[in-house]
């Protein structure tokens, strides 16, 4: 009670084995494949089989992995590039706001301190005209305050040496 396969079947291989010939043909006849098999590596490979097909399951294998590693490299590299061009933005943005925070404050110190030497000046040199100014020295002579008189004469000889 042997089943038989249904005709289609074999001609169906049939055809899968002539076009998987065909397909060693062509790449047994390229030229890169013809090169390659008359160099030394080539010719060894074609001496020992067992590694050439252990060889061959090894690339098949680990090209993979492999292509996830570089992927893996690429979108690293990518996102490296992107994170460090956005970082040394936000870094220069957040410096160049605190250098303007900084340059403003002192804008507002150094006015503040121009103005407060600019009053110091006006408040000295206004006492100091007021306390040394001869009207005020004569009105104090006249009321006969002995020791602005005597201070007095002291410039005054001064002066006149």
């Amino acid at each position: 009670m042997a089943k038989e396969e249904p005709p289609s079947t074999s001609k169906d291989l049939q055809e899968l084995q002539k076009k998987l010939s065909l397909l060693i043909e062509s790449v047994q006849n390229n030229p890169k494949v013809v090169a390659f098999l008359k160099s030394p590596v080539g010719q060894y490979l074609d001496r020992h089989p067992f590694l050439t097909l252990t060889l061959l399951v090894f690339v098949a294998v680990s090209a993979v992995p492999v292509g996830f590693f570089l992927l893996l490299v690429v979108l690293t590299s990518l996102a490296a590039f992107v994170g460090v061009i956005l970082l040394e933005g936000l870094v220069i943005s957040v410096g160049g706001l605190s250098l303007l925070c900084v340059l403003c404050g002192l804008g507002f110190v150094s006015l503040a301190l121009s103005g407060i030497i600019i009053v110091s000046y006006v408040v000295v040199s206004s006492l100091i005209s007021y306390w040394f100014s001869p009207r005020l020295l004569t009105q104090h002579n006249s009321s006969g305050n002995c020791q602005l008189a005597m201070k007095s004469a002291d410039l005054e000889g001064l002066f006149r040496e």
